[in-house]
């Protein structure tokens, strides 16, 4: 059953066809698998435990340590239960997050709160910006060169926030921050599959800018294999994208958001940054990162990691004229989010 959720998960970040870091992964043994520390901050929250769950079973993580407020030592020994290679350990409390970071690899963040209806993730600025800055300020003292996965939304604004607190530090990597827009890509692969009536698992699409409301750009444009669904279809199908979230929001009334689904795809992309990190060639995924394909200083497109986290930042390709316009709209927007998250972070 392990393997076949890896498989699963690596399938959905994979290309349709095996390539050489396919072929590399399968040649891995148990014992040749470099040691790799995975951090989860908030392992106890409606997306830390699934995601706790999730890097357990994932034979690139050797230690897994888990961090909340409250909660962590019983996730902690829930997981710790299953039979798969990594050693787990629960850490509770600002007293403990030192010990929980030391050493760590990856980190990946989505403590937080999470929206409830009726909520933007502006609404969740006032109490995850500060919540994301403590963590981060922790990051830098316990393991400045550790890779990070920006969970916590809003995303637009928290990675900003990150940036300004390394750099503050001096300890500023912009090849090793990651605003993590994998489950826009999920989304996008899924809703598209479905109207085009095609394999999932062989669906690809590419989605750009952000990881709110209209700043989600899925480009269909691009989507392989190429279904060529009428414009209605593709406005609908990036209405829907663009709302995704919203939309689990209203079907679970208040009992949670999509919590289920965002720790799938941030499995998905830490196991990327783990391939990446082992040497794993061509591991591409879209991710919200320092940038310079657009005037924007962060944006998320397609970007090839590697060893030492972004080893490229591929430009956004062809654009047709309702994706271009889909571009200019939300600039202003994102531009916003990040200016906020970086006052926010320059003033507290």
């Amino acid at each position: 059953m392990r393997t076949a959720v890896l498989r699963s998960l690596r399938s959905a970040a994979a290309r349709s066809a095996p390539s050489s870091s396919d072929l590399l992964r399968r040649g891995f043994s148990s014992e040749s698998v470099p040691e790799r520390k995975v951090v989860v901050l908030g392992a106890a929250g409606g997306i830390g435990q699934p995601l706790a769950l999730l890097m357990k079973i994932n034979p690139l993580v050797s230690k897994l340590s888990l961090y909340d407020i409250a909660g962590t030592p019983g996730v902690a020994a829930d997981v710790g239960h299953i039979n798969s290679r990594s050693e787990v350990a629960g850490y509770v409390g600002e007293d403990q997050l030192g010990q929980a970071l030391e050493g760590a690899d990856l980190v990946i963040i989505p403590a937080g709160v999470p929206r409830k209806p009726g909520m933007t993730r502006d609404d969740l600025f006032n109490i995850n910006a500060g919540i994301v800055k403590s963590l981060c300020t922790a990051i830098a003292k316990y393991c400045p060169s550790a890779i990070v996965n920006m969970i916590s939304n809003p995303v637009n604004s928290t990675v900003p926030i990150a940036a300004e607190v390394f750099k503050k530090a001096g300890t500023y990597d912009e090849k090793k921050l990651f605003g993590v827009t994998t489950l826009d890509v999920v989304r996008a692969k899924t809703f598209y599959a479905g109207k085009a009536n095609l394999p999932v698992a062989g669906v690809d699409v590419p989605v750009v800018g952000g990881h709110a409301g209209i700043t989600i750009l899925p480009l269909f444009s691009q989507a392989s294999p190429q279904a060529n669904l009428p414009e209605d279809v593709i406005k609908a199908l990036t209405k829907r994208t663009q709302d995704g979230g919203t939309e689990v929001v209203e079907a679970k009334a208040g009992k949670g958001s999509a919590t289920l689904s965002m720790a799938y795809a941030g499995a998905v992309f830490a196991d990327a940054c783990l391939e990446g990190l082992n040497g794993v060639p061509d591991v591409v995924q879209c991710s919200f990162v320092q940038s310079s394909v657009t005037e924007l200083p962060f944006f998320a497109s397609k970007v090839v990691l590697g060893k030492n986290g972004v080893e490229k930042v591929l430009d956004l390709g062809p654009l047709s004229d309702y994706e271009k316009e889909g571009l200019e709209k939300l600039k202003p927007e994102l531009k916003a989010s990040i200016e906020k998250g970086i006052k926010f972070a320059n003033d507290n």
